[in-house]
């Protein structure tokens, strides 16, 4: 049944609040929203009913309307936009507005509020929306008047994209989006953060130390270029630029966990991801390197390991958006703040012609050794299936289709790390500083609506899907056909490797006795679905999946026992690696 109206052109109109925040939105480039309606947010929603101009997402859970708009947002390198009611349906957007938080994705929460003649009373869903979200937003308002909504949305929008990119949070209570807006609005009624400031552009770069980052990239014998998710933010040129640095000096290069993409990993200076789960060769080019060049990364915790053992002998370029992640964690040595694609190119243009190849030939002999080890080496199985063959045989699977991966958070993420090969940036969603279960499917369902011709695919563990498991419902009403692989081993795998590992095998509440059916589940929300158990199917089975014109389900079911390596265990510098159980590396 179709209950739309006509459309009704509503650009030349602006009788209340809610009609001048649509406006303002299209006006800032949004079209696509991702919400769940209740009371304190319908005259927004009833604004909503008659706009063409915005597609509007329904999602089955508010913390999932905010993955899905970072999936949206990572996908196209634009706003992503969350509408949700007061009260619980706030405070359920914490766990994403944290997770964009972390990782630095634009999007711009829009909670409705109870009437501003109710705030402080204990109203029926009220909340301390501005105090809930101070922790897990870059910036926050409320608006207090119809006349203020507009600007407001400006500066929200303004906040969220410019320096580093960051989730915000605008609270609009119900009067405010019902009220007239009046011919000559009065100046701005809105209790709100600072906005935070936007760092010095390229311009202000200062020369000398464009010099001394230029002379130290130009004298260096064993360097390693280091890229985060930063350098995705800054877009395909910024890579681009990045790419073309990597290769004017014939440098290896490794990037984050965020950062897949924004080398090619087909190029032959990728030496893979670093960090825990990184590789053998990428963590000890690292290690032994002469300088680190870091851009659009922060140097956390998973990346640099026991930081008395991180990078020894190394100078460190650091290049960021912002200038108080420089020298936070670890000494810069040449810090340069700005636009991580406009601080490459001014780099560049103070590069001069490129240097002798061959200056790098005993360094890159070195890392040849390492390669040699082939830390991700595994022995397939026939009968069973391993993880490690799973997202091996998805790869090959996916060759050729300029795919989106979204995943969960555990071993299947850092295995679709270690396998999944990625040329461009916008192609591998997953979260990184919060680590979030139940972000791998609304981030798929995000990146489908931004990109419906391109195959998306969701990978799952058997735990964290049914985190938001919900959100199969939200696939099927809006006709995104993603593509969902469980690696289901019955157990929250990374929690029993460190249980296995670090507590002596004490596997407290690690797995679970109760697993549904999850071919039988996915079909009772519309799904196509399917379950594989062994090895010689498998191909066959992730070709079914992929092929499929609608959405689909296939439940992997794997070696419960399996183990992630290569392994920085906690507390261990990148020459301290574990290549399998009680195997380390030596050399």
């Amino acid at each position: 049944m179709n209950l739309l109206p006509p459309p009704v052109d509503m650009a030349d109109t602006c009788q209340t609040g809610a009609q001048c925040l649509l406006d303002a939105l299209v006006d800032c480039g949004v079209d696509t929203i991702f919400g769940y309606p209740g009371g304190a947010v319908l005259p927004l929603y009833d604004a909503l009913y008659a706009d063409r101009r915005l597609r509007h997402v329904l999602v089955r859970h508010e913390q999932a309307a905010v993955h899905a708009a970072q999936g949206y947002a990572r996908t196209t390198g634009r706003l992503g936009v969350v509408l949700v009611t007061s009260g619980p349906g706030m405070a359920n957007t914490t766990s994403g507005l944290l997770d964009a938080l972390s990782d630095s994705i634009p999007v711009l929460c829009i909670s409705g509020q109870v009437a501003t003649t109710l705030i402080g009373t204990g109203a029926f869903q009220e909340c301390d929306a501005l105090g809930i979200a101070r922790t897990v937003t870059k910036w926050r308002a409320q608006v207090r008047s119809a006349d203020d909504v507009a600007a407001t949305i400006r500066a929200a929008v303004r906040a969220a994209t410019t320096g580093r990119p960051g989730p915000v949070l605008l609270d609009v209570p119900k009067d405010v989006q019902a009220g007239a807006v009046s011919a000559a609005a009065a100046p701005a009624q809105v209790v709100a953060a600072a906005i935070p400031a936007v760092p010095d552009g390229p311009g202000a770069l200062d020369p000398a130390r464009l010099a001394e980052a230029a002379a130290l990239i130009r004298h260096a014998r064993r360097p390693v270029f280091y890229g985060g998710g930063g350098l995705v933010n800054a877009g395909p040129a910024a890579c681009a630029a990045f790419a073309g640095l990597v290769r004017w000096k014939n440098a290896p290069c490794t990037l984050t966990l965020m950062g897949l993409g924004a080398f090619p990993a087909s190029a032959p200076q990728w030496l893979g991801m670093l960090g825990m789960h990184g590789t053998l060769e990428a963590n000890l080019a690292m290690h032994h390197a002469d300088l680190v060049v870091c851009v659009g990364a922060r140097f956390d915790d998973r990346v640099t390991g026991q930081l008395g053992h991180f990078c020894p002998e190394a100078n460190i370029i650091h290049v960021d958006i912002d200038p108080a992640s420089i020298g936070r964690i670890v000494r810069a040595d040449v810090g340069l703040a700005g636009d991580c694609g406009a601080v490459l190119a001014a780099l560049r243009d103070v590069l001069g012609a490129a240097p002798d190849a061959r200056l790098l030939d005993d360094w890159w002999a070195l890392i040849a050794g390492w390669r040699g080890a082939h830390c991700l080496a595994f022995e397939g199985a026939v009968d069973t299936i391993v993880p490690q063959q799973l997202m091996h045989a998805l790869d090959a699977r996916l060759a050729g289709r300029d795919a989106v991966v979204a995943t969960d958070v555990g071993q299947h993420q850092m295995w679709a790390a270690q396998y999944l090969r990625f040329d461009a940036p916008g192609r591998w969603l997953t979260s990184g500083g919060a680590g979030t279960m139940g972000y791998g499917l609304p981030a798929a369902i995000g990146a489908q609506v931004a990109r419906p011709e391109a195959t998306v695919v969701c990978v799952s563990g058997d735990a964290s899907i049914l985190m938001n498991i919900q959100e199969l419902a939200t696939a099927v009403q809006h006709r995104c056909p993603v593509k969902v692989i469980v690696s289901n081993n019955g157990c929250m795998g990374m929690v029993r490797q460190w249980q296995e590992l670090h507590y002596d095998g004490r596997y407290s509440h690690s797995w679970a006795e109760a697993l549904p059916d999850f071919v039988a589940l996915a079909r009772a929300f519309g799904w196509q679905a399917a379950r594989v158990t062994r090895g010689d199917a498998l191909d066959a089975a992730l070709a079914a999946a992929l092929a499929a014109p609608g959405p689909y389900l296939l439940d992997v079911v794997v070696e419960q026992t399996e183990n992630c390596f290569p392994m920085i265990p906690a507390g261990r510098g990148h020459h301290e690696i574990m290549l399998g159980k009680a195997r380390w590396y030596a050399g």
